[in-house]
């Protein structure tokens, strides 16, 4: 029996699991018969080095220690993201599906021996603290990173409620490494956020793809639709970026949502259990509007389905930069001892056929990291008020009571955040070409 699971302790850990996560103990039951031979000399080699390490090493080692760490090496050598859980692990594991973590909430995965942050969640304590996408974490507290496992360093980063971490960042264009002091929290993450940025012109943000992602969505959208139901809904802005991915299915239903027909994914591994095909079913939530998607160098594993169905079907504009590239699944497969292993056991592929592991997907709308600058005023501008004997507005009152009112309220996601901006600006002229 197979069982999907979402996995939400990377919130707590910071381990970096990938598109989906099973939980089985029948995937790989014929995989003796696929390689029967035993590689007796290379056996005979590591029964000589265990021996010389049992009697020569300056301290005793037990024999179960140096077996897993055997292990953990074993599997730390294949790729980033297949590792040994031990027992203690894969309870948290199975226990976090309950929702709550005590951890900082960021997804993370090892690039030559540091942990490197793929995004931080939306919401969290390392988000918060100023944690982004692409940071060498070098050290945690005291301890240098490198030289350890992820496992290792994960089991630092997770802790009780309201106790404190420091992380020591390198962080590409800075000149010197950044402590940041981070408290640990209960971990409760919000996918799906929604707004409307102008009449017609809605907003979702999915940060995680968990278990009822698809379903927060099809909240949302019927939402945003009542807000507009005068005028109608004219495009939509789907932010993804940051986004590091969680369970395939809610990435397939995702896309889903927003195509009529045709494949959006499908999977290929060495054993039939992995071969998977995913394909949309006829209806789109939005009735085919225009849509943005916004990706980054923290969108990973999921919401590169979702990118890549949209682009690969022309459904979707996608704007920003190239995304992680993580185009590999992961299962979970227990063992005799209570312990599993997360082993890598497919890649999954685009409709078009295109895999995105260490390729990321490509905008096609490349954007550069800027900020949006308002300028209210101009030192040597001239206006109309400036004119000697000029005529007063009868509606001056008015204005000036209207403009307070807007300053009060929180300020247009449009006016602070570039790339939303500029898929709004994208999204309109889309429009204009369409009613031409």
């Amino acid at each position: 029996m197979k069982i999907i699971f979402r996995y939400l302790p990377t919130l707590l850990m910071g381990a970096i699991l990938g598109s989906f996560i099973a939980i089985g103990t029948t995937v790989f039951a014929n995989r003796s018969q696929v390689n029967s031979s035993i590689p007796y000399e290379d056996l005979r080699t590591f029964t000589e080095i265990f021996d010389k390490i049992k009697t020569d090493y300056v301290e005793e080692v037990e024999d179960k220690d140096l077996l897993e760490s055997a292990i953990q090496g074993m599997l730390s050598g294949l790729d980033p993201h297949s590792g040994y859980l031990d027992p203690e692990t894969f309870r948290e594991l199975q226990i976090g599906t309950t929702g709550e973590f005590g951890g900082l909430g960021i997804e993370v995965g090892m690039d030559n021996g540091f942990v490197k942050v793929i995004a931080p969640i939306d919401d969290t304590p390392a988000q918060k603290a100023g944690v982004q996408a692409g940071d060498l974490i070098v050290r945690l507290n005291d301890t240098p990173v490198k030289g350890m496992t992820l496992n290792d360093a994960v089991k630092i980063m997770r802790g009780e409620p309201d106790t404190n971490i420091n992380l020591t960042i390198v962080r590409e264009n800075e000149d010197k490494p950044i402590v940041l002091t981070i408290t640990r929290a209960i971990i409760q993450v919000k996918s799906v956020k929604s707004r409307t940025l102008e009449p017609g012109y809605i907003y979702v943000r999915i940060s995680h793809f968990q278990t009822p992602t698809a379903n927060d969505l099809e909240k949302a959208i019927k939402t945003l639709k009542e807000e507009n139901k005068t005028i109608g809904l004219k495009g939509l802005v789907l932010d993804l970026r940051n986004n590091p991915g969680g369970v395939l299915k809610a990435a397939v239903s995702v896309s889903d949502a927003f195509l009529k027909s045709g494949l959006i994914v499908y999977t290929e591994g060495r054993v039939i259990d992995s071969s998977l095909r995913f394909k949309a079913h006829p209806n789109d939530l939005v009735d085919g509007i225009p849509i943005v998607v916004l990706v980054n160098s923290g969108s990973a594993s999921a919401s590169e389905i979702v990118a890549g169905a949209l682009q690969d079907h022309r459904r979707a504009i996608i704007m920003g930069t190239k995304t992680f590239g993580k185009g590999s699944v992961q299962t979970i497969l227990p063992m005799n001892n209570d312990a599993a292993l997360k082993l890598t056991t497919a890649r999954y592929f685009t409709p078009l056929g295109r895999s995105i592991q260490a390729e990321g997907i490509q905008p096609d709308i490349l954007l550069s990291k800027v900020e949006i600058a308002s300028v209210e005023k101009e030192s040597n501008r001239i206006t109309e008020a400036d004119l000697n004997r000029h005529l007063d507005n009868k509606d001056k009152k008015a204005k000036i009571k209207e403009d307070s009112t807007k300053d009060s309220e929180e300020e247009p996601l449009v006016k602070k955040d570039y790339e939303v901006y500029e898929a709004l600006n994208l999204l309109k002229g889309l429009n204009i070409i369409r009613k031409q």
